[in-house]
């Protein structure tokens, strides 16, 4: 994906919950509000879908619209080969302050969408949270490139809210010493 196209998806799920433009954009493609397409690193590009959240969505019907509208196998997504998968702001653990450290990011193509990005370090703790296979791999290439800062991420892990197993911070320790202890 590139930032033509997040602008796409984007401008297209404003359009669908026009009562509600403030987008939450909380997958891997959030690296796109930071970093032109062209300095990141194939990995961090690779998927076609946009995670889109709306933060006053307590029964997910916002998210449900812009999944029906536009994503995986909607017609947009056949038209366009992206999409959005509307979800819940509840989907991605979270360290605690992220909201304060949320990223702005539009464009003359975004439209009337006003979207906000999780910060990068947010976004990886999240994905090692996750710890499948296709997030440990985001966030190896983020750290590879220097995009991610190790210290900070050991910090975030830190900040897990207490409602998460408490071997989860840990266990997101152990990742980043075996990343970072890793043989070039």
């Amino acid at each position: 994906m590139n930032r033509d196209q997040l602008a796409h998806v984007l401008r297209a799920a404003s359009n669908i919950v026009t009562e509600d433009p403030v987008l939450v954009v909380i997958g891997s493609q959030r690296v796109l509000a930071v970093h032109d397409e062209a300095d990141l690193p194939p990995l961090a590009t690779a998927s076609m879908e946009v995670d889109v959240a709306y933060f006053n969505d307590p029964d997910d019907a916002k998210a449900d619209r812009a999944d029906a509208a536009i994503g995986e196998l909607s017609q947009f997504h056949i038209t366009f080969g992206i999409y959005a998968q509307g979800v819940s702001i509840t989907t991605a653990v979270l360290p605690v302050g992220w909201q304060g450290r949320l990223v702005a990011w539009s464009n003359a193509s975004t439209g009337s969408s006003r979207a906000l990005f999780l910060e990068p370090h947010d976004c990886v703790v999240s994905k090692l949270v996750a710890h499948r296979g296709k997030d440990l791999a985001f966030a190896g290439a983020l750290i590879d490139e220097g995009l991610v800062d190790v210290e900070v991420l050991r910090a975030r892990a830190e900040l897990l809210p207490g409602a998460v197993h408490p071997a989860i911070p840990t266990a997101v320790q152990r990742w980043l010493d075996a990343w970072t202890d890793r043989a070039p």
